[in-house]
């Protein structure tokens, strides 16, 4: 048998992009001579279509796709997901079915349905109830959608899929998935496949949705495995049709075996957040990108993603110094636009300073100072990018990474403000991680890496001011949000106990900043924004 793995990016609720991406993979594939042709979960409708689901315009548009899609198939079976209506009204399946012929052959409606982490299907789906195996080109083919195979040791559920398609007896599995990108994804996916293949006794096929949706990265990493370890794998971050061989009656390959490349997790990570600046703008129609350009680091790493995502002529520099930005930071940031190729602007705010601090003494009785005034100068930056995107289209991206927006060490309404936040889950000692790769530090001046952080709001300021050592405070945003660690367990691992309540005090104090930030690309095993919720209005851990 010759599958064909269509590794594709579905957009939610494009129904009519959706069906053409499928139907000309499954032409390619027919060309190729394979004998199925496979897609990811929900490539339909694309996941995750979320509360569109409750929607019966929504579902009756699915409905037509599915029909418009099998009547126009000429060639090999064509295994695709999408929603399935219940018949007595009640919530949909999320169910995959077998077009061949030019009708449906037959379905599988997903059986586990998360709820944890950034999954809710159990708000959308109702369950499947039965295991489902298929004969197809003389195969018996076992389908497991997703999570029917990533609970290998019955910790979630009460029902174990793989074991029951073990006692059915079947030649291979096919999963159909939508499994989102982290850091370590990909290697905990083939572990956790290659234990299932083991558990069955034959091959396990993958393949999974590539692109990104809203703050969802799909990094595809398709794969066929058995329980020896991955076969067969995909590129990632990309598009791609894979054919594969296998034979039922030896379980072998039909080509030479290929080991699986082992990930670069900063490569990795570099190459979702491309993948997800580039899926943003065009899924959302937006033509171009505004970036405020500091000469610092962050805004560096931002601004070298965005040119490699939407390209020099779509992606837009703005620098805007105050009375207390240096020199060099106006270079590094001249520099860098100049080798990255794209336009590059400089609007001091000076003048619209003043008359702010005018109009505030006129008020209250007196000029801005401390805190105030540092606001005032990034809202004035906001004001100016958002501007900018509205006379000439566009949008911003905010350039803040998880460590400052972890503890608020950024301005609502002014460096927070954009249509998306890159590196919002990216820590500041993952910031110089990816600005140390090769092709960021071909173009990022060495002084944007090298030089203390400074937010330049007042005098000599440096990030150290107001916040601990980088060094110390990440360590201590990770086992808070990622680990959630308690406190005497973070002072148990080593941090000073001051430091630890002083950093889990500033995190709570400003979860209402958090709430009105812009979507944030999750690359962690726990972002801000999807996948955590915390209340706003809650009782605080106490400093002592």
């Amino acid at each position: 048998m010759r599958f064909a793995i269509a590794q594709i990016d579905s957009t939610v609720a494009d129904f009519e992009g959706n069906v053409t991406r499928i139907r000309e993979a499954h032409s390619r594939a027919r060309d190729t001579g394979a004998d199925v042709v496979l897609t990811p979960e929900l490539s339909i409708c694309g996941y995750p279509p979320l509360d569109l689901l409750r929607r019966s315009d929504f579902l009756d548009a699915s409905d037509r796709a599915l029909s418009d899609l099998a009547s126009s198939l000429d060639g090999p079976p064509l295994i695709v997901g999408g929603p399935r209506r219940d018949s007595g009204g009640g919530l949909p399946r999320n169910s995959v079915f077998w077009l061949e012929s030019g009708k449906v052959r037959g379905f599988h409606d997903k059986r586990l349905l998360p709820t944890y982490d950034v999954f809710d299907e159990g708000r959308y789906f109702a369950p499947g109830r039965l295991p489902t195996v298929w004969e197809i080109a003389g195969c018996r083919v076992g389908v497991a959608i997703c999570e029917e195979v990533w609970d290998p040791r019955g910790e979630r559920y009460f029902v174990d899929p793989i074991e029951e398609l073990r006692r059915a007896g079947v030649d291979l599995v096919i999963s159909p998935s939508a499994s989102p990108f982290r850091r370590g994804k990909r290697s905990e996916r083939r572990e956790i496949y290659r234990e299932q293949a083991s558990r069955l006794g034959a091959p396990i096929v993958l393949v999974n949705q590539v692109g990104a949706n809203t703050e969802l990265l799909f990094d595809g990493t398709s794969l066929w495995c058995d329980s020896d370890g991955v076969r067969y794998q995909a590129p990632s971050f990309v598009e791609s049709l894979e054919v594969w061989s296998f034979d039922s009656s030896s379980r072998d390959r039909s080509t030479e075996n290929e080991k699986a490349p082992q990930d670069d997790p900063v490569e990795g990570i570099a190459s979702a957040l491309v993948m997800g600046i580039e899926g943003y703008f065009r899924k959302c129609s937006i033509e171009r990108a505004w970036i405020g350009l500091s000469g610092g680091i962050d805004s560096a790493v931002v601004a070298v993603l965005a040119t490699e995502a939407l390209g020099p002529d779509r992606v837009h520099g703005v620098a805007m110094p105050s009375r207390y930005s240096s020199a060099g930071s106006l270079t590094d940031a001249g520099r860098l636009a100049e080798r990255l190729g794209i336009e590059f602007l400089t609007i001091p705010i000076e003048p619209a300073h003043r008359g702010f601090a005018a109009a505030l003494k006129g008020g209250v009785g007196e000029e801005p100072i401390g805190l105030t005034d540092e606001n005032l100068q990034a809202r004035i930056r906001g004001t100016l990018l958002m501007a900018l995107s509205n006379s000439r289209g566009g949008a911003v991206l905010a350039t803040g990474n998880k460590s400052e927006v972890g503890v608020g060490y950024c301005t609502l309404y002014g460096d927070m403000c954009g249509a998306l936040a890159p590196l919002g889950d990216v820590s500041k000692g993952l910031v110089y991680e990816l600005a140390r790769l090769p092709r960021f530090a071909k173009v990022i001046p060495v002084e944007s890496v090298e030089k203390p952080p400074s937010a330049e709001l007042r005098p000599d300021q440096l990030d150290t001011d107001s916040l601990p050592d980088y060094q110390q405070l990440d360590p201590i945003l990770t086992g808070w949000i990622e680990e959630e660690a308690s406190i005497e367990e973070l002072i148990s691992a080593g941090n000073q106990p001051e430091t630890v309540r002083t950093v889990v005090s500033m995190l709570e104090a400003n979860e209402y900043k958090r709430a009105q930030a812009a979507p944030i690309l999750r690359v962690s095993g726990r972002a801000f924004g999807v996948g955590r919720r915390v209340p706003l209005a809650r009782g605080r851990v106490p400093r002592s």
